[in-house]
């Protein structure tokens, strides 16, 4: 199907198919059993489009590139971020750029980018590179680590150091902790079908209220040594205060922190995961770490990698791009439809919750040969460039994508390099891991690799 015959106006309307749910609570048990099986199963018997019912609340499961190109891109206005959804975040989000709509997100997206834009996305390399040799440092030959919990409490380090331009290193257990119990409760909060509000005292939600409460007392002190001249700042915060809307005023204090917990959010823990998920991948294939290494150590004798070195680790990019295919960490991405509107010649009816899952479509045979095998190389050439546009599509798109997917991919290159050249990862076979689909795609468990260190010239 080309794109042109799926938005085709001439072709008869017809509502999508899929499977048979239960009274009330429709297809909800079901996918909470086993949610990433369920999508499969729904692409595989319903193709391009499944109907399902979540609690009651009409859905569908995009899975065609142009389908998905459409609701991103040619008719995003006709849609909006699922509600419901995220009013559970309101204590964390505030009204950041993430969560904000229409008008308000139109202002706010104009005024973070130039920040993204001016952003000296050079600069922070070094930052990330010592961050990551210092945890190396630490690490020991044959050691045992979980690489989840490793690479979460590095993201945070590099997230508070280029999003603040702060040391937290002082602070960072408290940080951790407190980011732990956040992260948990929003992924529990993604994973129930009813919404319950914060006010209820239950123990997730005290301790989610508490980290939200380290994190902005964090935000603020760094805010207010700004402004008062104690910090020096040229992290993003500081892009952000110098920030002026179309009547010139700034950013007030709470709008700061509303971006910042946005961002920290929305980089840090999906960059972690990325590293971890890589680590999985590659620990599986220590061939393609003894190439990344020595590309590396070719391109980089005897010194740290810098982003100037990035566009020559091809290697390195290759399996970057791979891992966010194979295991992307923003594993569906949802929207609302603001009317009734017609993707392709399905019908789609207003209030229906639209879920596009990049699990689903990265690993479709249509666009990818094997696609369960883990091939960087199947990236070299012209590849992508022959890909139907949302085939491969980690960031999101259109007006939403993701303001930072440029340092995303920046740090996860300059992570990898490093990693890869000190150290051979290998994952533990008998420590299997498993995923919970959450707002994030999590690993339940851990990821239990073995450490083997390499010998650089460094």
């Amino acid at each position: 199907m080309t794109s042109a015959e799926l938005s085709s106006q001439d072709q008869p309307l017809r509502r999508p198919s899929g499977p048979k749910g239960l009274p009330v609570i429709g297809h909800l048990l079901e996918m909470s059993r086993d949610t990433l099986g369920f999508f499969e199963r729904s692409a595989r018997d319903h193709g391009d489009m499944t109907a399902i019912s979540v609690g009651g609340f009409p859905a569908v499961i995009v899975n065609h590139p142009d389908l998905i190109e459409q609701v991103l891109v040619k008719q995003n206005e006709h849609f909006t971020k699922n509600r419901v959804f995220w009013r559970q975040l309101e204590a964390l989000m505030g009204n950041g750029l993430f969560v904000a709509e229409d008008a308000e997100w139109q202002r706010q997206r104009k005024l973070a980018a130039p920040a993204f834009a001016t952003i000296p996305l050079g600069s922070y390399g070094p930052h990330m590179v010592a961050l990551t040799e210092r945890k190396l440092d630490a690490w020991q030959d044959g050691q045992v680590v979980d690489m989840h919990r490793e690479m979460m409490a590095l993201g945070l380090q590099i997230a508070a150091r280029t999003l603040l331009d702060a040391d937290v290193t002082d602070d960072l257990e408290a940080m951790e902790q407190a980011a732990y119990w956040v992260i948990d409760e929003v992924a529990a909060r993604f994973s129930r079908p009813l919404v319950v509000p914060d006010w209820v005292p239950l123990p997730g939600h005290r301790r989610y209220l508490k980290g939200i409460a380290h994190l902005e007392r964090m935000v603020y002190r760094v805010i207010a040594d700004n402004r008062t001249g104690k910090n020096a700042s040229a992290g993003f915060l500081s892009l952000l205060m110098a920030a002026r809307d179309e009547q010139g005023r700034p950013m007030t204090d709470k709008a700061l922190r509303d971006q910042i917990c946005n961002m920290l959010l929305a980089g840090y823990e999906t960059s972690a995961l990325s590293m971890a998920y890589g680590f999985h991948l590659l620990g599986q294939h220590r061939d393609i770490q003894a190439e990344i290494a020595a590309e590396v150590e070719a391109v980089a004798p005897g010194r740290a990698v810098t982003p100037d070195d990035l566009p020559h680790l091809k290697h390195t990019e290759r399996a970057v791009i791979e891992m966010l295919r194979l295991l992307p960490p923003g594993w569906a991405i949802g929207r609302e439809a603001r009317r009734d509107v017609r993707i392709g010649d399905y019908a789609i009816a207003k209030g229906t919750t639209v879920i596009l899952s990049p699990w689903i479509t990265q690993r479709d045979p249509r666009y990818f040969e094997d696609p369960l095998a883990f091939r960087p190389d199947r990236w070299a050439g012209d590849f992508r460039r022959q890909l139907p546009r949302f085939a491969y599509f980690p960031f999101g798109g259109g007006p939403r994508i993701c303001i930072g997917n440029r340092f995303a991919m920046m740090e996860a290159m300059l992570l990898l390099a490093t990693i890869a050249r000190r150290f051979d990862v290998e994952w533990l076979s008998d420590r299997p891991v498993s995923f919970l689909p959450s707002i994030t795609l999590r690993p339940v468990g851990g990821i239990w690799v073995r450490l083997h260190r390499r010998n650089p010239s460094r």
